[in-house]
């Protein structure tokens, strides 16, 4: 961890570049100047910054931080955790290219692949459940260009092996992208584990404040860095601002200390609502009950604020208790300080209950994120909204 705090407080920054201020600048402009045209003449070779869609120095300093966290040689910010996927992808696929899905990954990638890639590039996509490594093998195709991973995954926190589904791309030639957002740099390593590309959405808890969108890649490979940034990026325009950069920077400065409380919270929370009689299930990481608490103790070293439950009685009474709670705000969103509640999957078909593996109770489950408030206010409140539900 002192590698982290370091990387966190001083890494990426050069006081005497500014003034010696204790906090580096936003750097507002649009525009670099030189002294003189052969300077101008030699910017790529000097690495000079030289227009705001290509690169912006506070979102160099955002990004070597990020790097230095999860351990690469290369982070690329963009304007949103959607603007990064969609690059990762254009970087690494092709016209006719196939990807391998996890089938609870952010609802809006499966979007990106069925509304884009699949009819304007000819893509195919092959969905798995994250479990079984040899189900994932099974599904490699010649074409096989890509595996897209979210773990923790969303709705019931589904844990994939990393490091198993790493090597077997490697074997295959397949490069690997994982949603590392719920654990942050700091609760775990992908690329440590062998994966190719972590992205983040900063929106979540390295922003921490709900007050920016921006997404992070993150890569060992200085090619394929490269790639993201000087090609996707630079022309498709998808640059991180340079004040949300700044407020990320903002952000990760107090991302350790927020994260324990988070974890503290919502471990007190998840203990509290497995011991309710009126709840049937309760999905968290730090659970002892989680089906794949074994895995979740070798690749990851912490957990976060993020859960879901499902109620014994009928699922539509679902929105009805989180319409009771009254520190829970409904939100789509998770990360920030506040805490949140909602009822995703009650809009879901029985089709897409089964494509998600999901029984058709599960429609009730109800996801929260335990933010800063305290354990015993968030009890309190989830106490008198199931006594009156």
């Amino acid at each position: 961890m002192r590698e982290e705090r370091l990387a966190i407080t001083h890494f990426g920054e050069d006081q005497t570049k500014y003034m010696n201020a204790v906090v580096p600048p936003v750097f507002m402009n649009s525009l670099h100047v030189f002294d003189s045209i052969e300077s101008y003449a030699q910017h790529e070779e000097n690495q000079s910054y030289v227009y705001g869609r290509a690169a912006n120095p506070t979102v160099h300093i955002l990004e070597e931080k990020v790097a230095s966290l999860e351990g690469g040689c290369r982070a690329v910010a963009f304007a949103s955790g959607m603007a990064a996927a969609a690059a990762a992808i254009l970087a690494v696929c092709k016209v006719k290219s196939h990807i391998i899905c996890m089938r609870d990954v952010y609802q809006p990638v499966k979007n990106i692949l069925n509304q884009y890639f699949i009819p304007k590039m000819e893509i195919t996509v092959s969905y798995w459940d994250g479990l079984d490594l040899n189900e994932l093998e099974a599904l490699i195709q010649d074409n096989t260009d890509m595996i897209l991973l979210e773990s923790p995954a969303t709705f019931v926190f589904t844990v994939t092996d990393i490091a198993g589904t790493a090597r077997i791309a490697k074997a295959h030639g397949i490069k690997t992208y994982i949603d590392n957002t719920y654990c942050t740099p700091l609760y775990q390593k992908p690329l440590a584990m062998g994966i190719d590309i972590v992205m983040h959405t900063m929106s979540k808890y390295i922003g921490g404040h709900s007050d920016i969108i921006g997404g992070i890649l993150v890569v060992k490979d200085e090619e394929l860095g490269k790639m993201l940034q000087n090609t996707i990026r630079e022309l498709f325009g998808g640059i991180l601002g340079p004040m949300e950069a700044w407020l990320a920077i903002r952000g990760l400065r107090t991302l350790e200390v927020r994260l324990e409380q988070h974890q503290k919270t919502a471990i007190e929370v998840a203990r509290y609502l497995e011991n309710h009689p009126k709840v049937e299930r309760v999905y968290y990481t730090g659970l002892d009950s989680h089906p794949q608490a074994q895995l979740i103790k070798r690749q990851q070293v912490g957990h976060t604020g993020l859960m879901s439950f499902v109620l014994k009685d009928d699922p539509e009474r679902a929105a009805k208790l989180v319409n009771l709670l009254k520190i829970f705000e409904i939100g789509c969103s998770w990360g920030g300080f506040e805490s949140l509640a909602l009822c995703p999957l009650l809009s879901y078909s029985e089709a897409d209950m089964e494509f998600l593996n999901l029984r058709a109770r599960d429609k009730g489950l109800i996801r929260i994120h335990c933010g800063l408030e305290g354990a015993d206010v968030l009890i309190e409140d989830l106490e008198q909204a199931l006594k009156k539900c």
